[in-house]
């Protein structure tokens, strides 16, 4: 009963996530930001890593300050590594996790090379392209991968500059 009622209260988190993300889709930014806020201060630094992971992934998106983006993105990824080490990892959460490496690291590389951190960020790119096994032979794994041989043209020098940011968009 008390499992029962822990995967209810999870998904009802992830539901208020996605709800958030909706509505940045959407074009309400700042209305995501408020709830995705809010959410965090109701889970707390202590909070289940998947719902930490999951919305500091997203959270970051809507940041218009690029020191704040890289804040939430490292947050996100803190939060994953501390799942994928097994200290509060129910069923089948490090497998949910472990997908999101792609996607963290080359979000952590996009926010590195806009801030001109460019060995950052290729360290950052290095990890995402060894991880990207986890994705699946999809529309979003391509679009991972698209974004990720894009950021490294770019740094390469090999890519388009023509005024572009130094990043690929937010890959989720």
């Amino acid at each position: 009963m008390v499992e029962r009622q822990d995967r209810m209260a999870s998904d009802a988190v992830m539901t208020r996530i996605g709800q958030a993300v909706m509505l940045h889709h959407g074009g309400d930014r700042e209305e995501a930001r408020d709830r995705l806020l809010r959410l965090w201060a109701e889970l707390g630094e202590d909070g289940a890593p998947l719902h930490r992971c999951t919305l500091a992934h997203y959270m970051a998106d809507t940041q218009d300050d690029p020191d704040t983006e890289l804040a939430w993105d490292l947050r996100a990824l803190s939060a994953a590594d501390e799942l994928c080490e097994g200290r509060t990892a129910q069923a089948g959460e490090e497998l949910a996790v472990r997908a999101f490496y792609p996607s963290l690291h080359l979000n952590l590389a996009a926010d590195y090379a806009r801030l001109g951190r460019h060995d950052a960020a290729r360290s950052h790119l290095r990890l995402a392209r060894g991880a990207l096994a986890t994705l699946g032979d999809d529309g979003h794994g391509d679009t991972v991968r698209t974004a990720l041989a894009r950021l490294e043209a770019r740094l390469d020098g090999t890519g388009p500059s023509g005024g572009e940011t130094p990043g690929p968009p937010r890959q989720r």
